[in-house]
């Protein structure tokens, strides 16, 4: 395990340390508190009907008044004004100096240089915190502004072969003659931006009615498009795949910076949005395990646990660095969030498609001997297994002495970029995969699904399994199982691997089964 204890701040030692923050910097903080009742919420799903509503979210797990009141005292003590307080959310914004941090957090400030050349804000040591306080904060955001993660997009070759996102739901079998209508998909992004004309050009093309689109502002992140080599692309496949398989859907964009306390409050905001009341959130970014600190790993499980609760199913991108993730220490690596235990982690595939729109093969997507990329997926170094996960066998951690964990992925779909899809970004079109792809194309099926049966899937994870486990093999199976290929160190056979997890879906038998 990665972690001993628990940290609020992540190893900056390998980067170019620069001068301190300037003691009268404003810096504005999102400070999570723990829940009151259980700490864990399913559980308790022996007394409680999943989902539930916010109202009961918030009286049953949400931050207690007697912790807000504590922490916000504090927070006054020692110089910040409190902007915000969310006991759904658990949540307190305060706004405070450099210097007011260090008195109440007892580290200063530096500024460093990244590996990438862009320079960036971090605490010089780890947090502290009084004894009475320190139980009751999960977490400390705002701090350090680091990158904190990388969308799974992958550009194609000249002689690729590509798809609509509408010929691949076809080919999985996605049930017809639905559109979305009445349901909402959330998407994170962590910069960039689209262009209504882009939009509007796309669908139109496709002659679809481009769906209503609606982007969020989180932490002062905006709609800011730019190029099409640049983050744009993440944002418009994202829109462009849940759009075309779900065109009557709403579908709202959470613009956010790309740290942590970015990351995880648009995740935090989209899930707790009532105004919105997404069946899914779809997830593009993520980076290994290892690169999050233990305070912010925990707490994003904890929001995406939260989600789940609210009815909301949360799909996340696998990664796009085969096993290592693009870690070069030569062990292998899972990506978070999807390693969280109650996300819907999504790897991918290379996928052939015939002229009757039938699937002609499917295998790992696997494209590294070429210098390309290879889908994610492993054994989590941080969550163990998993209930829904002891139904199937899980292989051996590739690291040496290292001890069973949760499997990535769950579920897969098309992602190489040379079978990949066909998007407009910019004005340009440019056909892209990765596992981002195959992230929105699930919440576009969990759209779907939840047009026709009129509830929300939630915590889909358990039922998948459970399908699969009563249909694997016969010719009626919820996923088509994926047998060939590898992603480095793990290699895909019969039955759930640590490639493509259970498999491609099989739209129409998931259907019925709901």
């Amino acid at each position: 395990m990665p972690y001993s204890g628990r940290h609020f701040t992540k190893d900056h030692s390998s980067e170019e340390a620069l001068d301190r923050t300037a003691p009268a910097e404003e810096i504005t903080i999102s400070i999570y508190l723990r829940r009151q009742g259980a700490q864990e919420l399913y559980p308790t799903s022996s007394e409680t009907a999943y989902p539930i509503g916010h109202d009961e979210l918030e009286s049953r797990f949400g931050a207690s008044e007697e912790d807000v009141e504590t922490v916000t005292r504090y927070l006054r003590e020692n110089a910040f004004t409190v902007n915000e307080v969310d006991r759904a959310r658990r949540r307190i914004s305060a706004t405070g100096t450099a210097d007011a941090v260090s008195r109440a957090f007892g580290t200063q400030l530096r500024h460093y240089r990244g590996r990438d050349g862009e320079p960036f804000r971090a605490p010089e040591e780890e947090l502290t915190l009084p004894s009475e306080l320190r139980p009751l904060i999960v977490d400390v955001l705002g701090l350090d502004t680091s990158p904190q993660a990388h969308a799974k997009l992958r550009p194609a070759n000249s002689t690729a072969v590509s798809y609509t996102p509408l010929q691949v739901a076809d080919a999985y079998g996605f049930p017809p003659n639905l559109s979305g209508k009445g349901v909402s998909v959330a998407l994170i992004e962590l910069g960039g931006g689209f262009r209504t004309s882009d939009i509007d050009s796309y669908f139109k093309g496709l002659g679809l009615n481009p769906p209503v689109v609606t982007a969020v502002s989180v932490d002062g992140g905006t709609n800011s498009p730019g190029t099409p080599s640049g983050p744009d692309g993440e944002v418009m496949l994202d829109i462009e795949v849940v759009g075309s398989v779900a065109p009557d859907a709403k579908i709202g964009v959470y613009f956010a910076p790309n740290t942590n306390q970015g990351f995880i409050d648009a995740v935090s905001q989209a899930a707790h949005d009532r105004s919105l009341s997404p069946s899914a959130i779809s997830i593009s970014w993520g980076g290994p395990e290892e690169t999050w600190s233990s305070s912010s790993i925990q707490l994003m499980a904890q929001v995406i646990e939260e989600a789940t609760v609210l009815g909301v199913t949360v799909t996340v991108a696998a990664g796009d660095n085969g096993s290592s993730d693009g870690v070069s220490d030569g062990l292998a690596h899972v990506d978070f969030p999807a390693s969280a235990p109650y996300a819907l982690a999504c790897g991918g595939t290379s996928l052939q498609i015939g002229s009757n729109g039938q699937i002609v093969s499917e295998v790992v997507w696997n494209d590294q001997a070429s210098g390309g990329g290879a889908t994610g997926g492993g054994i989590s170094a941080v969550f163990p297994v998993p209930t829904y996960q002891q139904s199937v066998t899980l292989p051996p951690s590739a690291n040496p002495q290292a001890g069973p964990g949760r499997g990535v992925p769950d579920v897969s779909g098309n992602a190489d970029p040379n079978t990949g899809y066909q998007i407009l970004v910019d004005g340009s079109s440019i056909v892209v995969g990765g596992t981002s792809a195959v992230a929105p194309l699930v919440a576009g099926l969990i759209a779907r699904l939840v047009e026709k049966n009129k509830k929300p899937l939630g915590f889909w994870n358990p039922s998948l399994y459970q399908l699969e486990q009563r249909s694997f093999g016969s010719a009626s199976a919820a996923f088509y199982d994926i047998t060939i290929g590898n992603n480095g160190a793990y290699v895909a056979g019969p039955g759930w691997d640590a490639c493509t997890g259970l498999g491609s879906p099989n739209g129409s038998v998931i259907d019925s089964s709901i």
